[in-house]
């Protein structure tokens, strides 16, 4: 059964550089996951590559047929954006996934998939360097939402505080103030994984010893 790799960290931490990033070198044979959202799309996104961007009541119909997996709303200066993952038939078990998450959408697939499928990337960036960075995206916008990038910046404080990613078992941390040295850094982890896991699938399953056969 192949790994869903969450990668995580604050606003403007470089996570959406990073996953696209993977997914052109190929450290491993990785599958994208496209989850969906009610906000507006930006100047520099394509619906179906970073998000499927959906209306309300796109969300509502796929609740009343069961395939929300997990679902996030943030109460934004502009009215309530939805963020969420589908169990939509992107998912196969036999292949390994990569996509960007919050630290509460990893919990929601931890808790669906099982926690030894379900493993977290957590990238971070020193908090001056992740504002400026944020200031300069935002001015290349149609129409800037600076006082939406300051109630994020702010909420990032609670959605990542070390509690919560402590409980949630993240302690390694990936530093992205050299992108180069961090994606490198993850694809040998993310080989380890590899050699890892099929270490596991051919000698142990869940209470069931598959291969080798015990000797008598």
């Amino acid at each position: 059964m192949g790994n869903i790799y969450c990668i995580m960290g604050k606003s403007a931490s470089g996570k959406d550089t990073v996953y696209k990033r993977l997914l052109e070198l190929q450290p491993v044979s990785l599958r994208n996951i496209v989850t969906y959202t009610t906000r507006p799309i930006r100047s520099e996104e394509t619906d179906g590559v970073e998000y499927k961007f959906v209306t309300l009541d796109v969300l509502r119909k796929m609740r009343k047929q069961g395939l929300i997996i997990e679902e996030r709303c943030y109460h934004t200066v502009h009215g309530d954006w939805y963020y969420f993952t589908a169990d939509d038939g992107q998912i196969k078990d036999d292949e390994t996934y990569l996509l960007v998450q919050t630290p509460e959408g990893f919990k929601s697939l931890r808790d669906y998939y099982g926690r030894s499928r379900v493993r977290p990337i957590y990238i971070e960036v020193e908090d001056g360097l992740r504002l400026a960075r944020a200031v300069e995206r935002e001015r290349l916008e149609a129409i800037p939402r600076y006082s939406e990038l300051c109630r994020r910046y702010i909420a990032d404080e609670a959605d990542f505080a070390e509690s919560v990613l402590l409980s949630l078992g993240i302690e390694k941390r990936y530093q992205n103030s050299d992108f180069d040295k961090c994606i490198d850094e993850i694809s040998q982890d993310l080989k380890e994984y590899l050699k890892e896991s099929r270490k596991n699938e051919v000698t142990q399953e869940p209470g069931k010893l598959i291969y080798p056969p015990k000797k008598k």
